[in-house]
């Protein structure tokens, strides 16, 4: 991954964004297909990196 790239979330629930701040705090996040979805949009995938912040 390069250096500089970030990776950016607007769910606040999980517990990789970094302070609600947007941004993941990750290095590397694992994108995965939605079963059967074949919308040619951006919901035929999910963060399979997702972890709910049970703070």
């Amino acid at each position: 991954m390069d250096k500089n790239q970030k990776i950016n979330c607007t769910v606040e629930s999980c517990k990789y964004n970094k302070n609600q701040e947007q941004l993941c705090s990750l290095e590397q996040i694992i994108v995965t297909p939605i079963q059967d979805c074949h919308t040619e949009e951006p919901d035929e995938s999910m963060c399979s990196s997702y972890e709910y912040n049970e703070e």
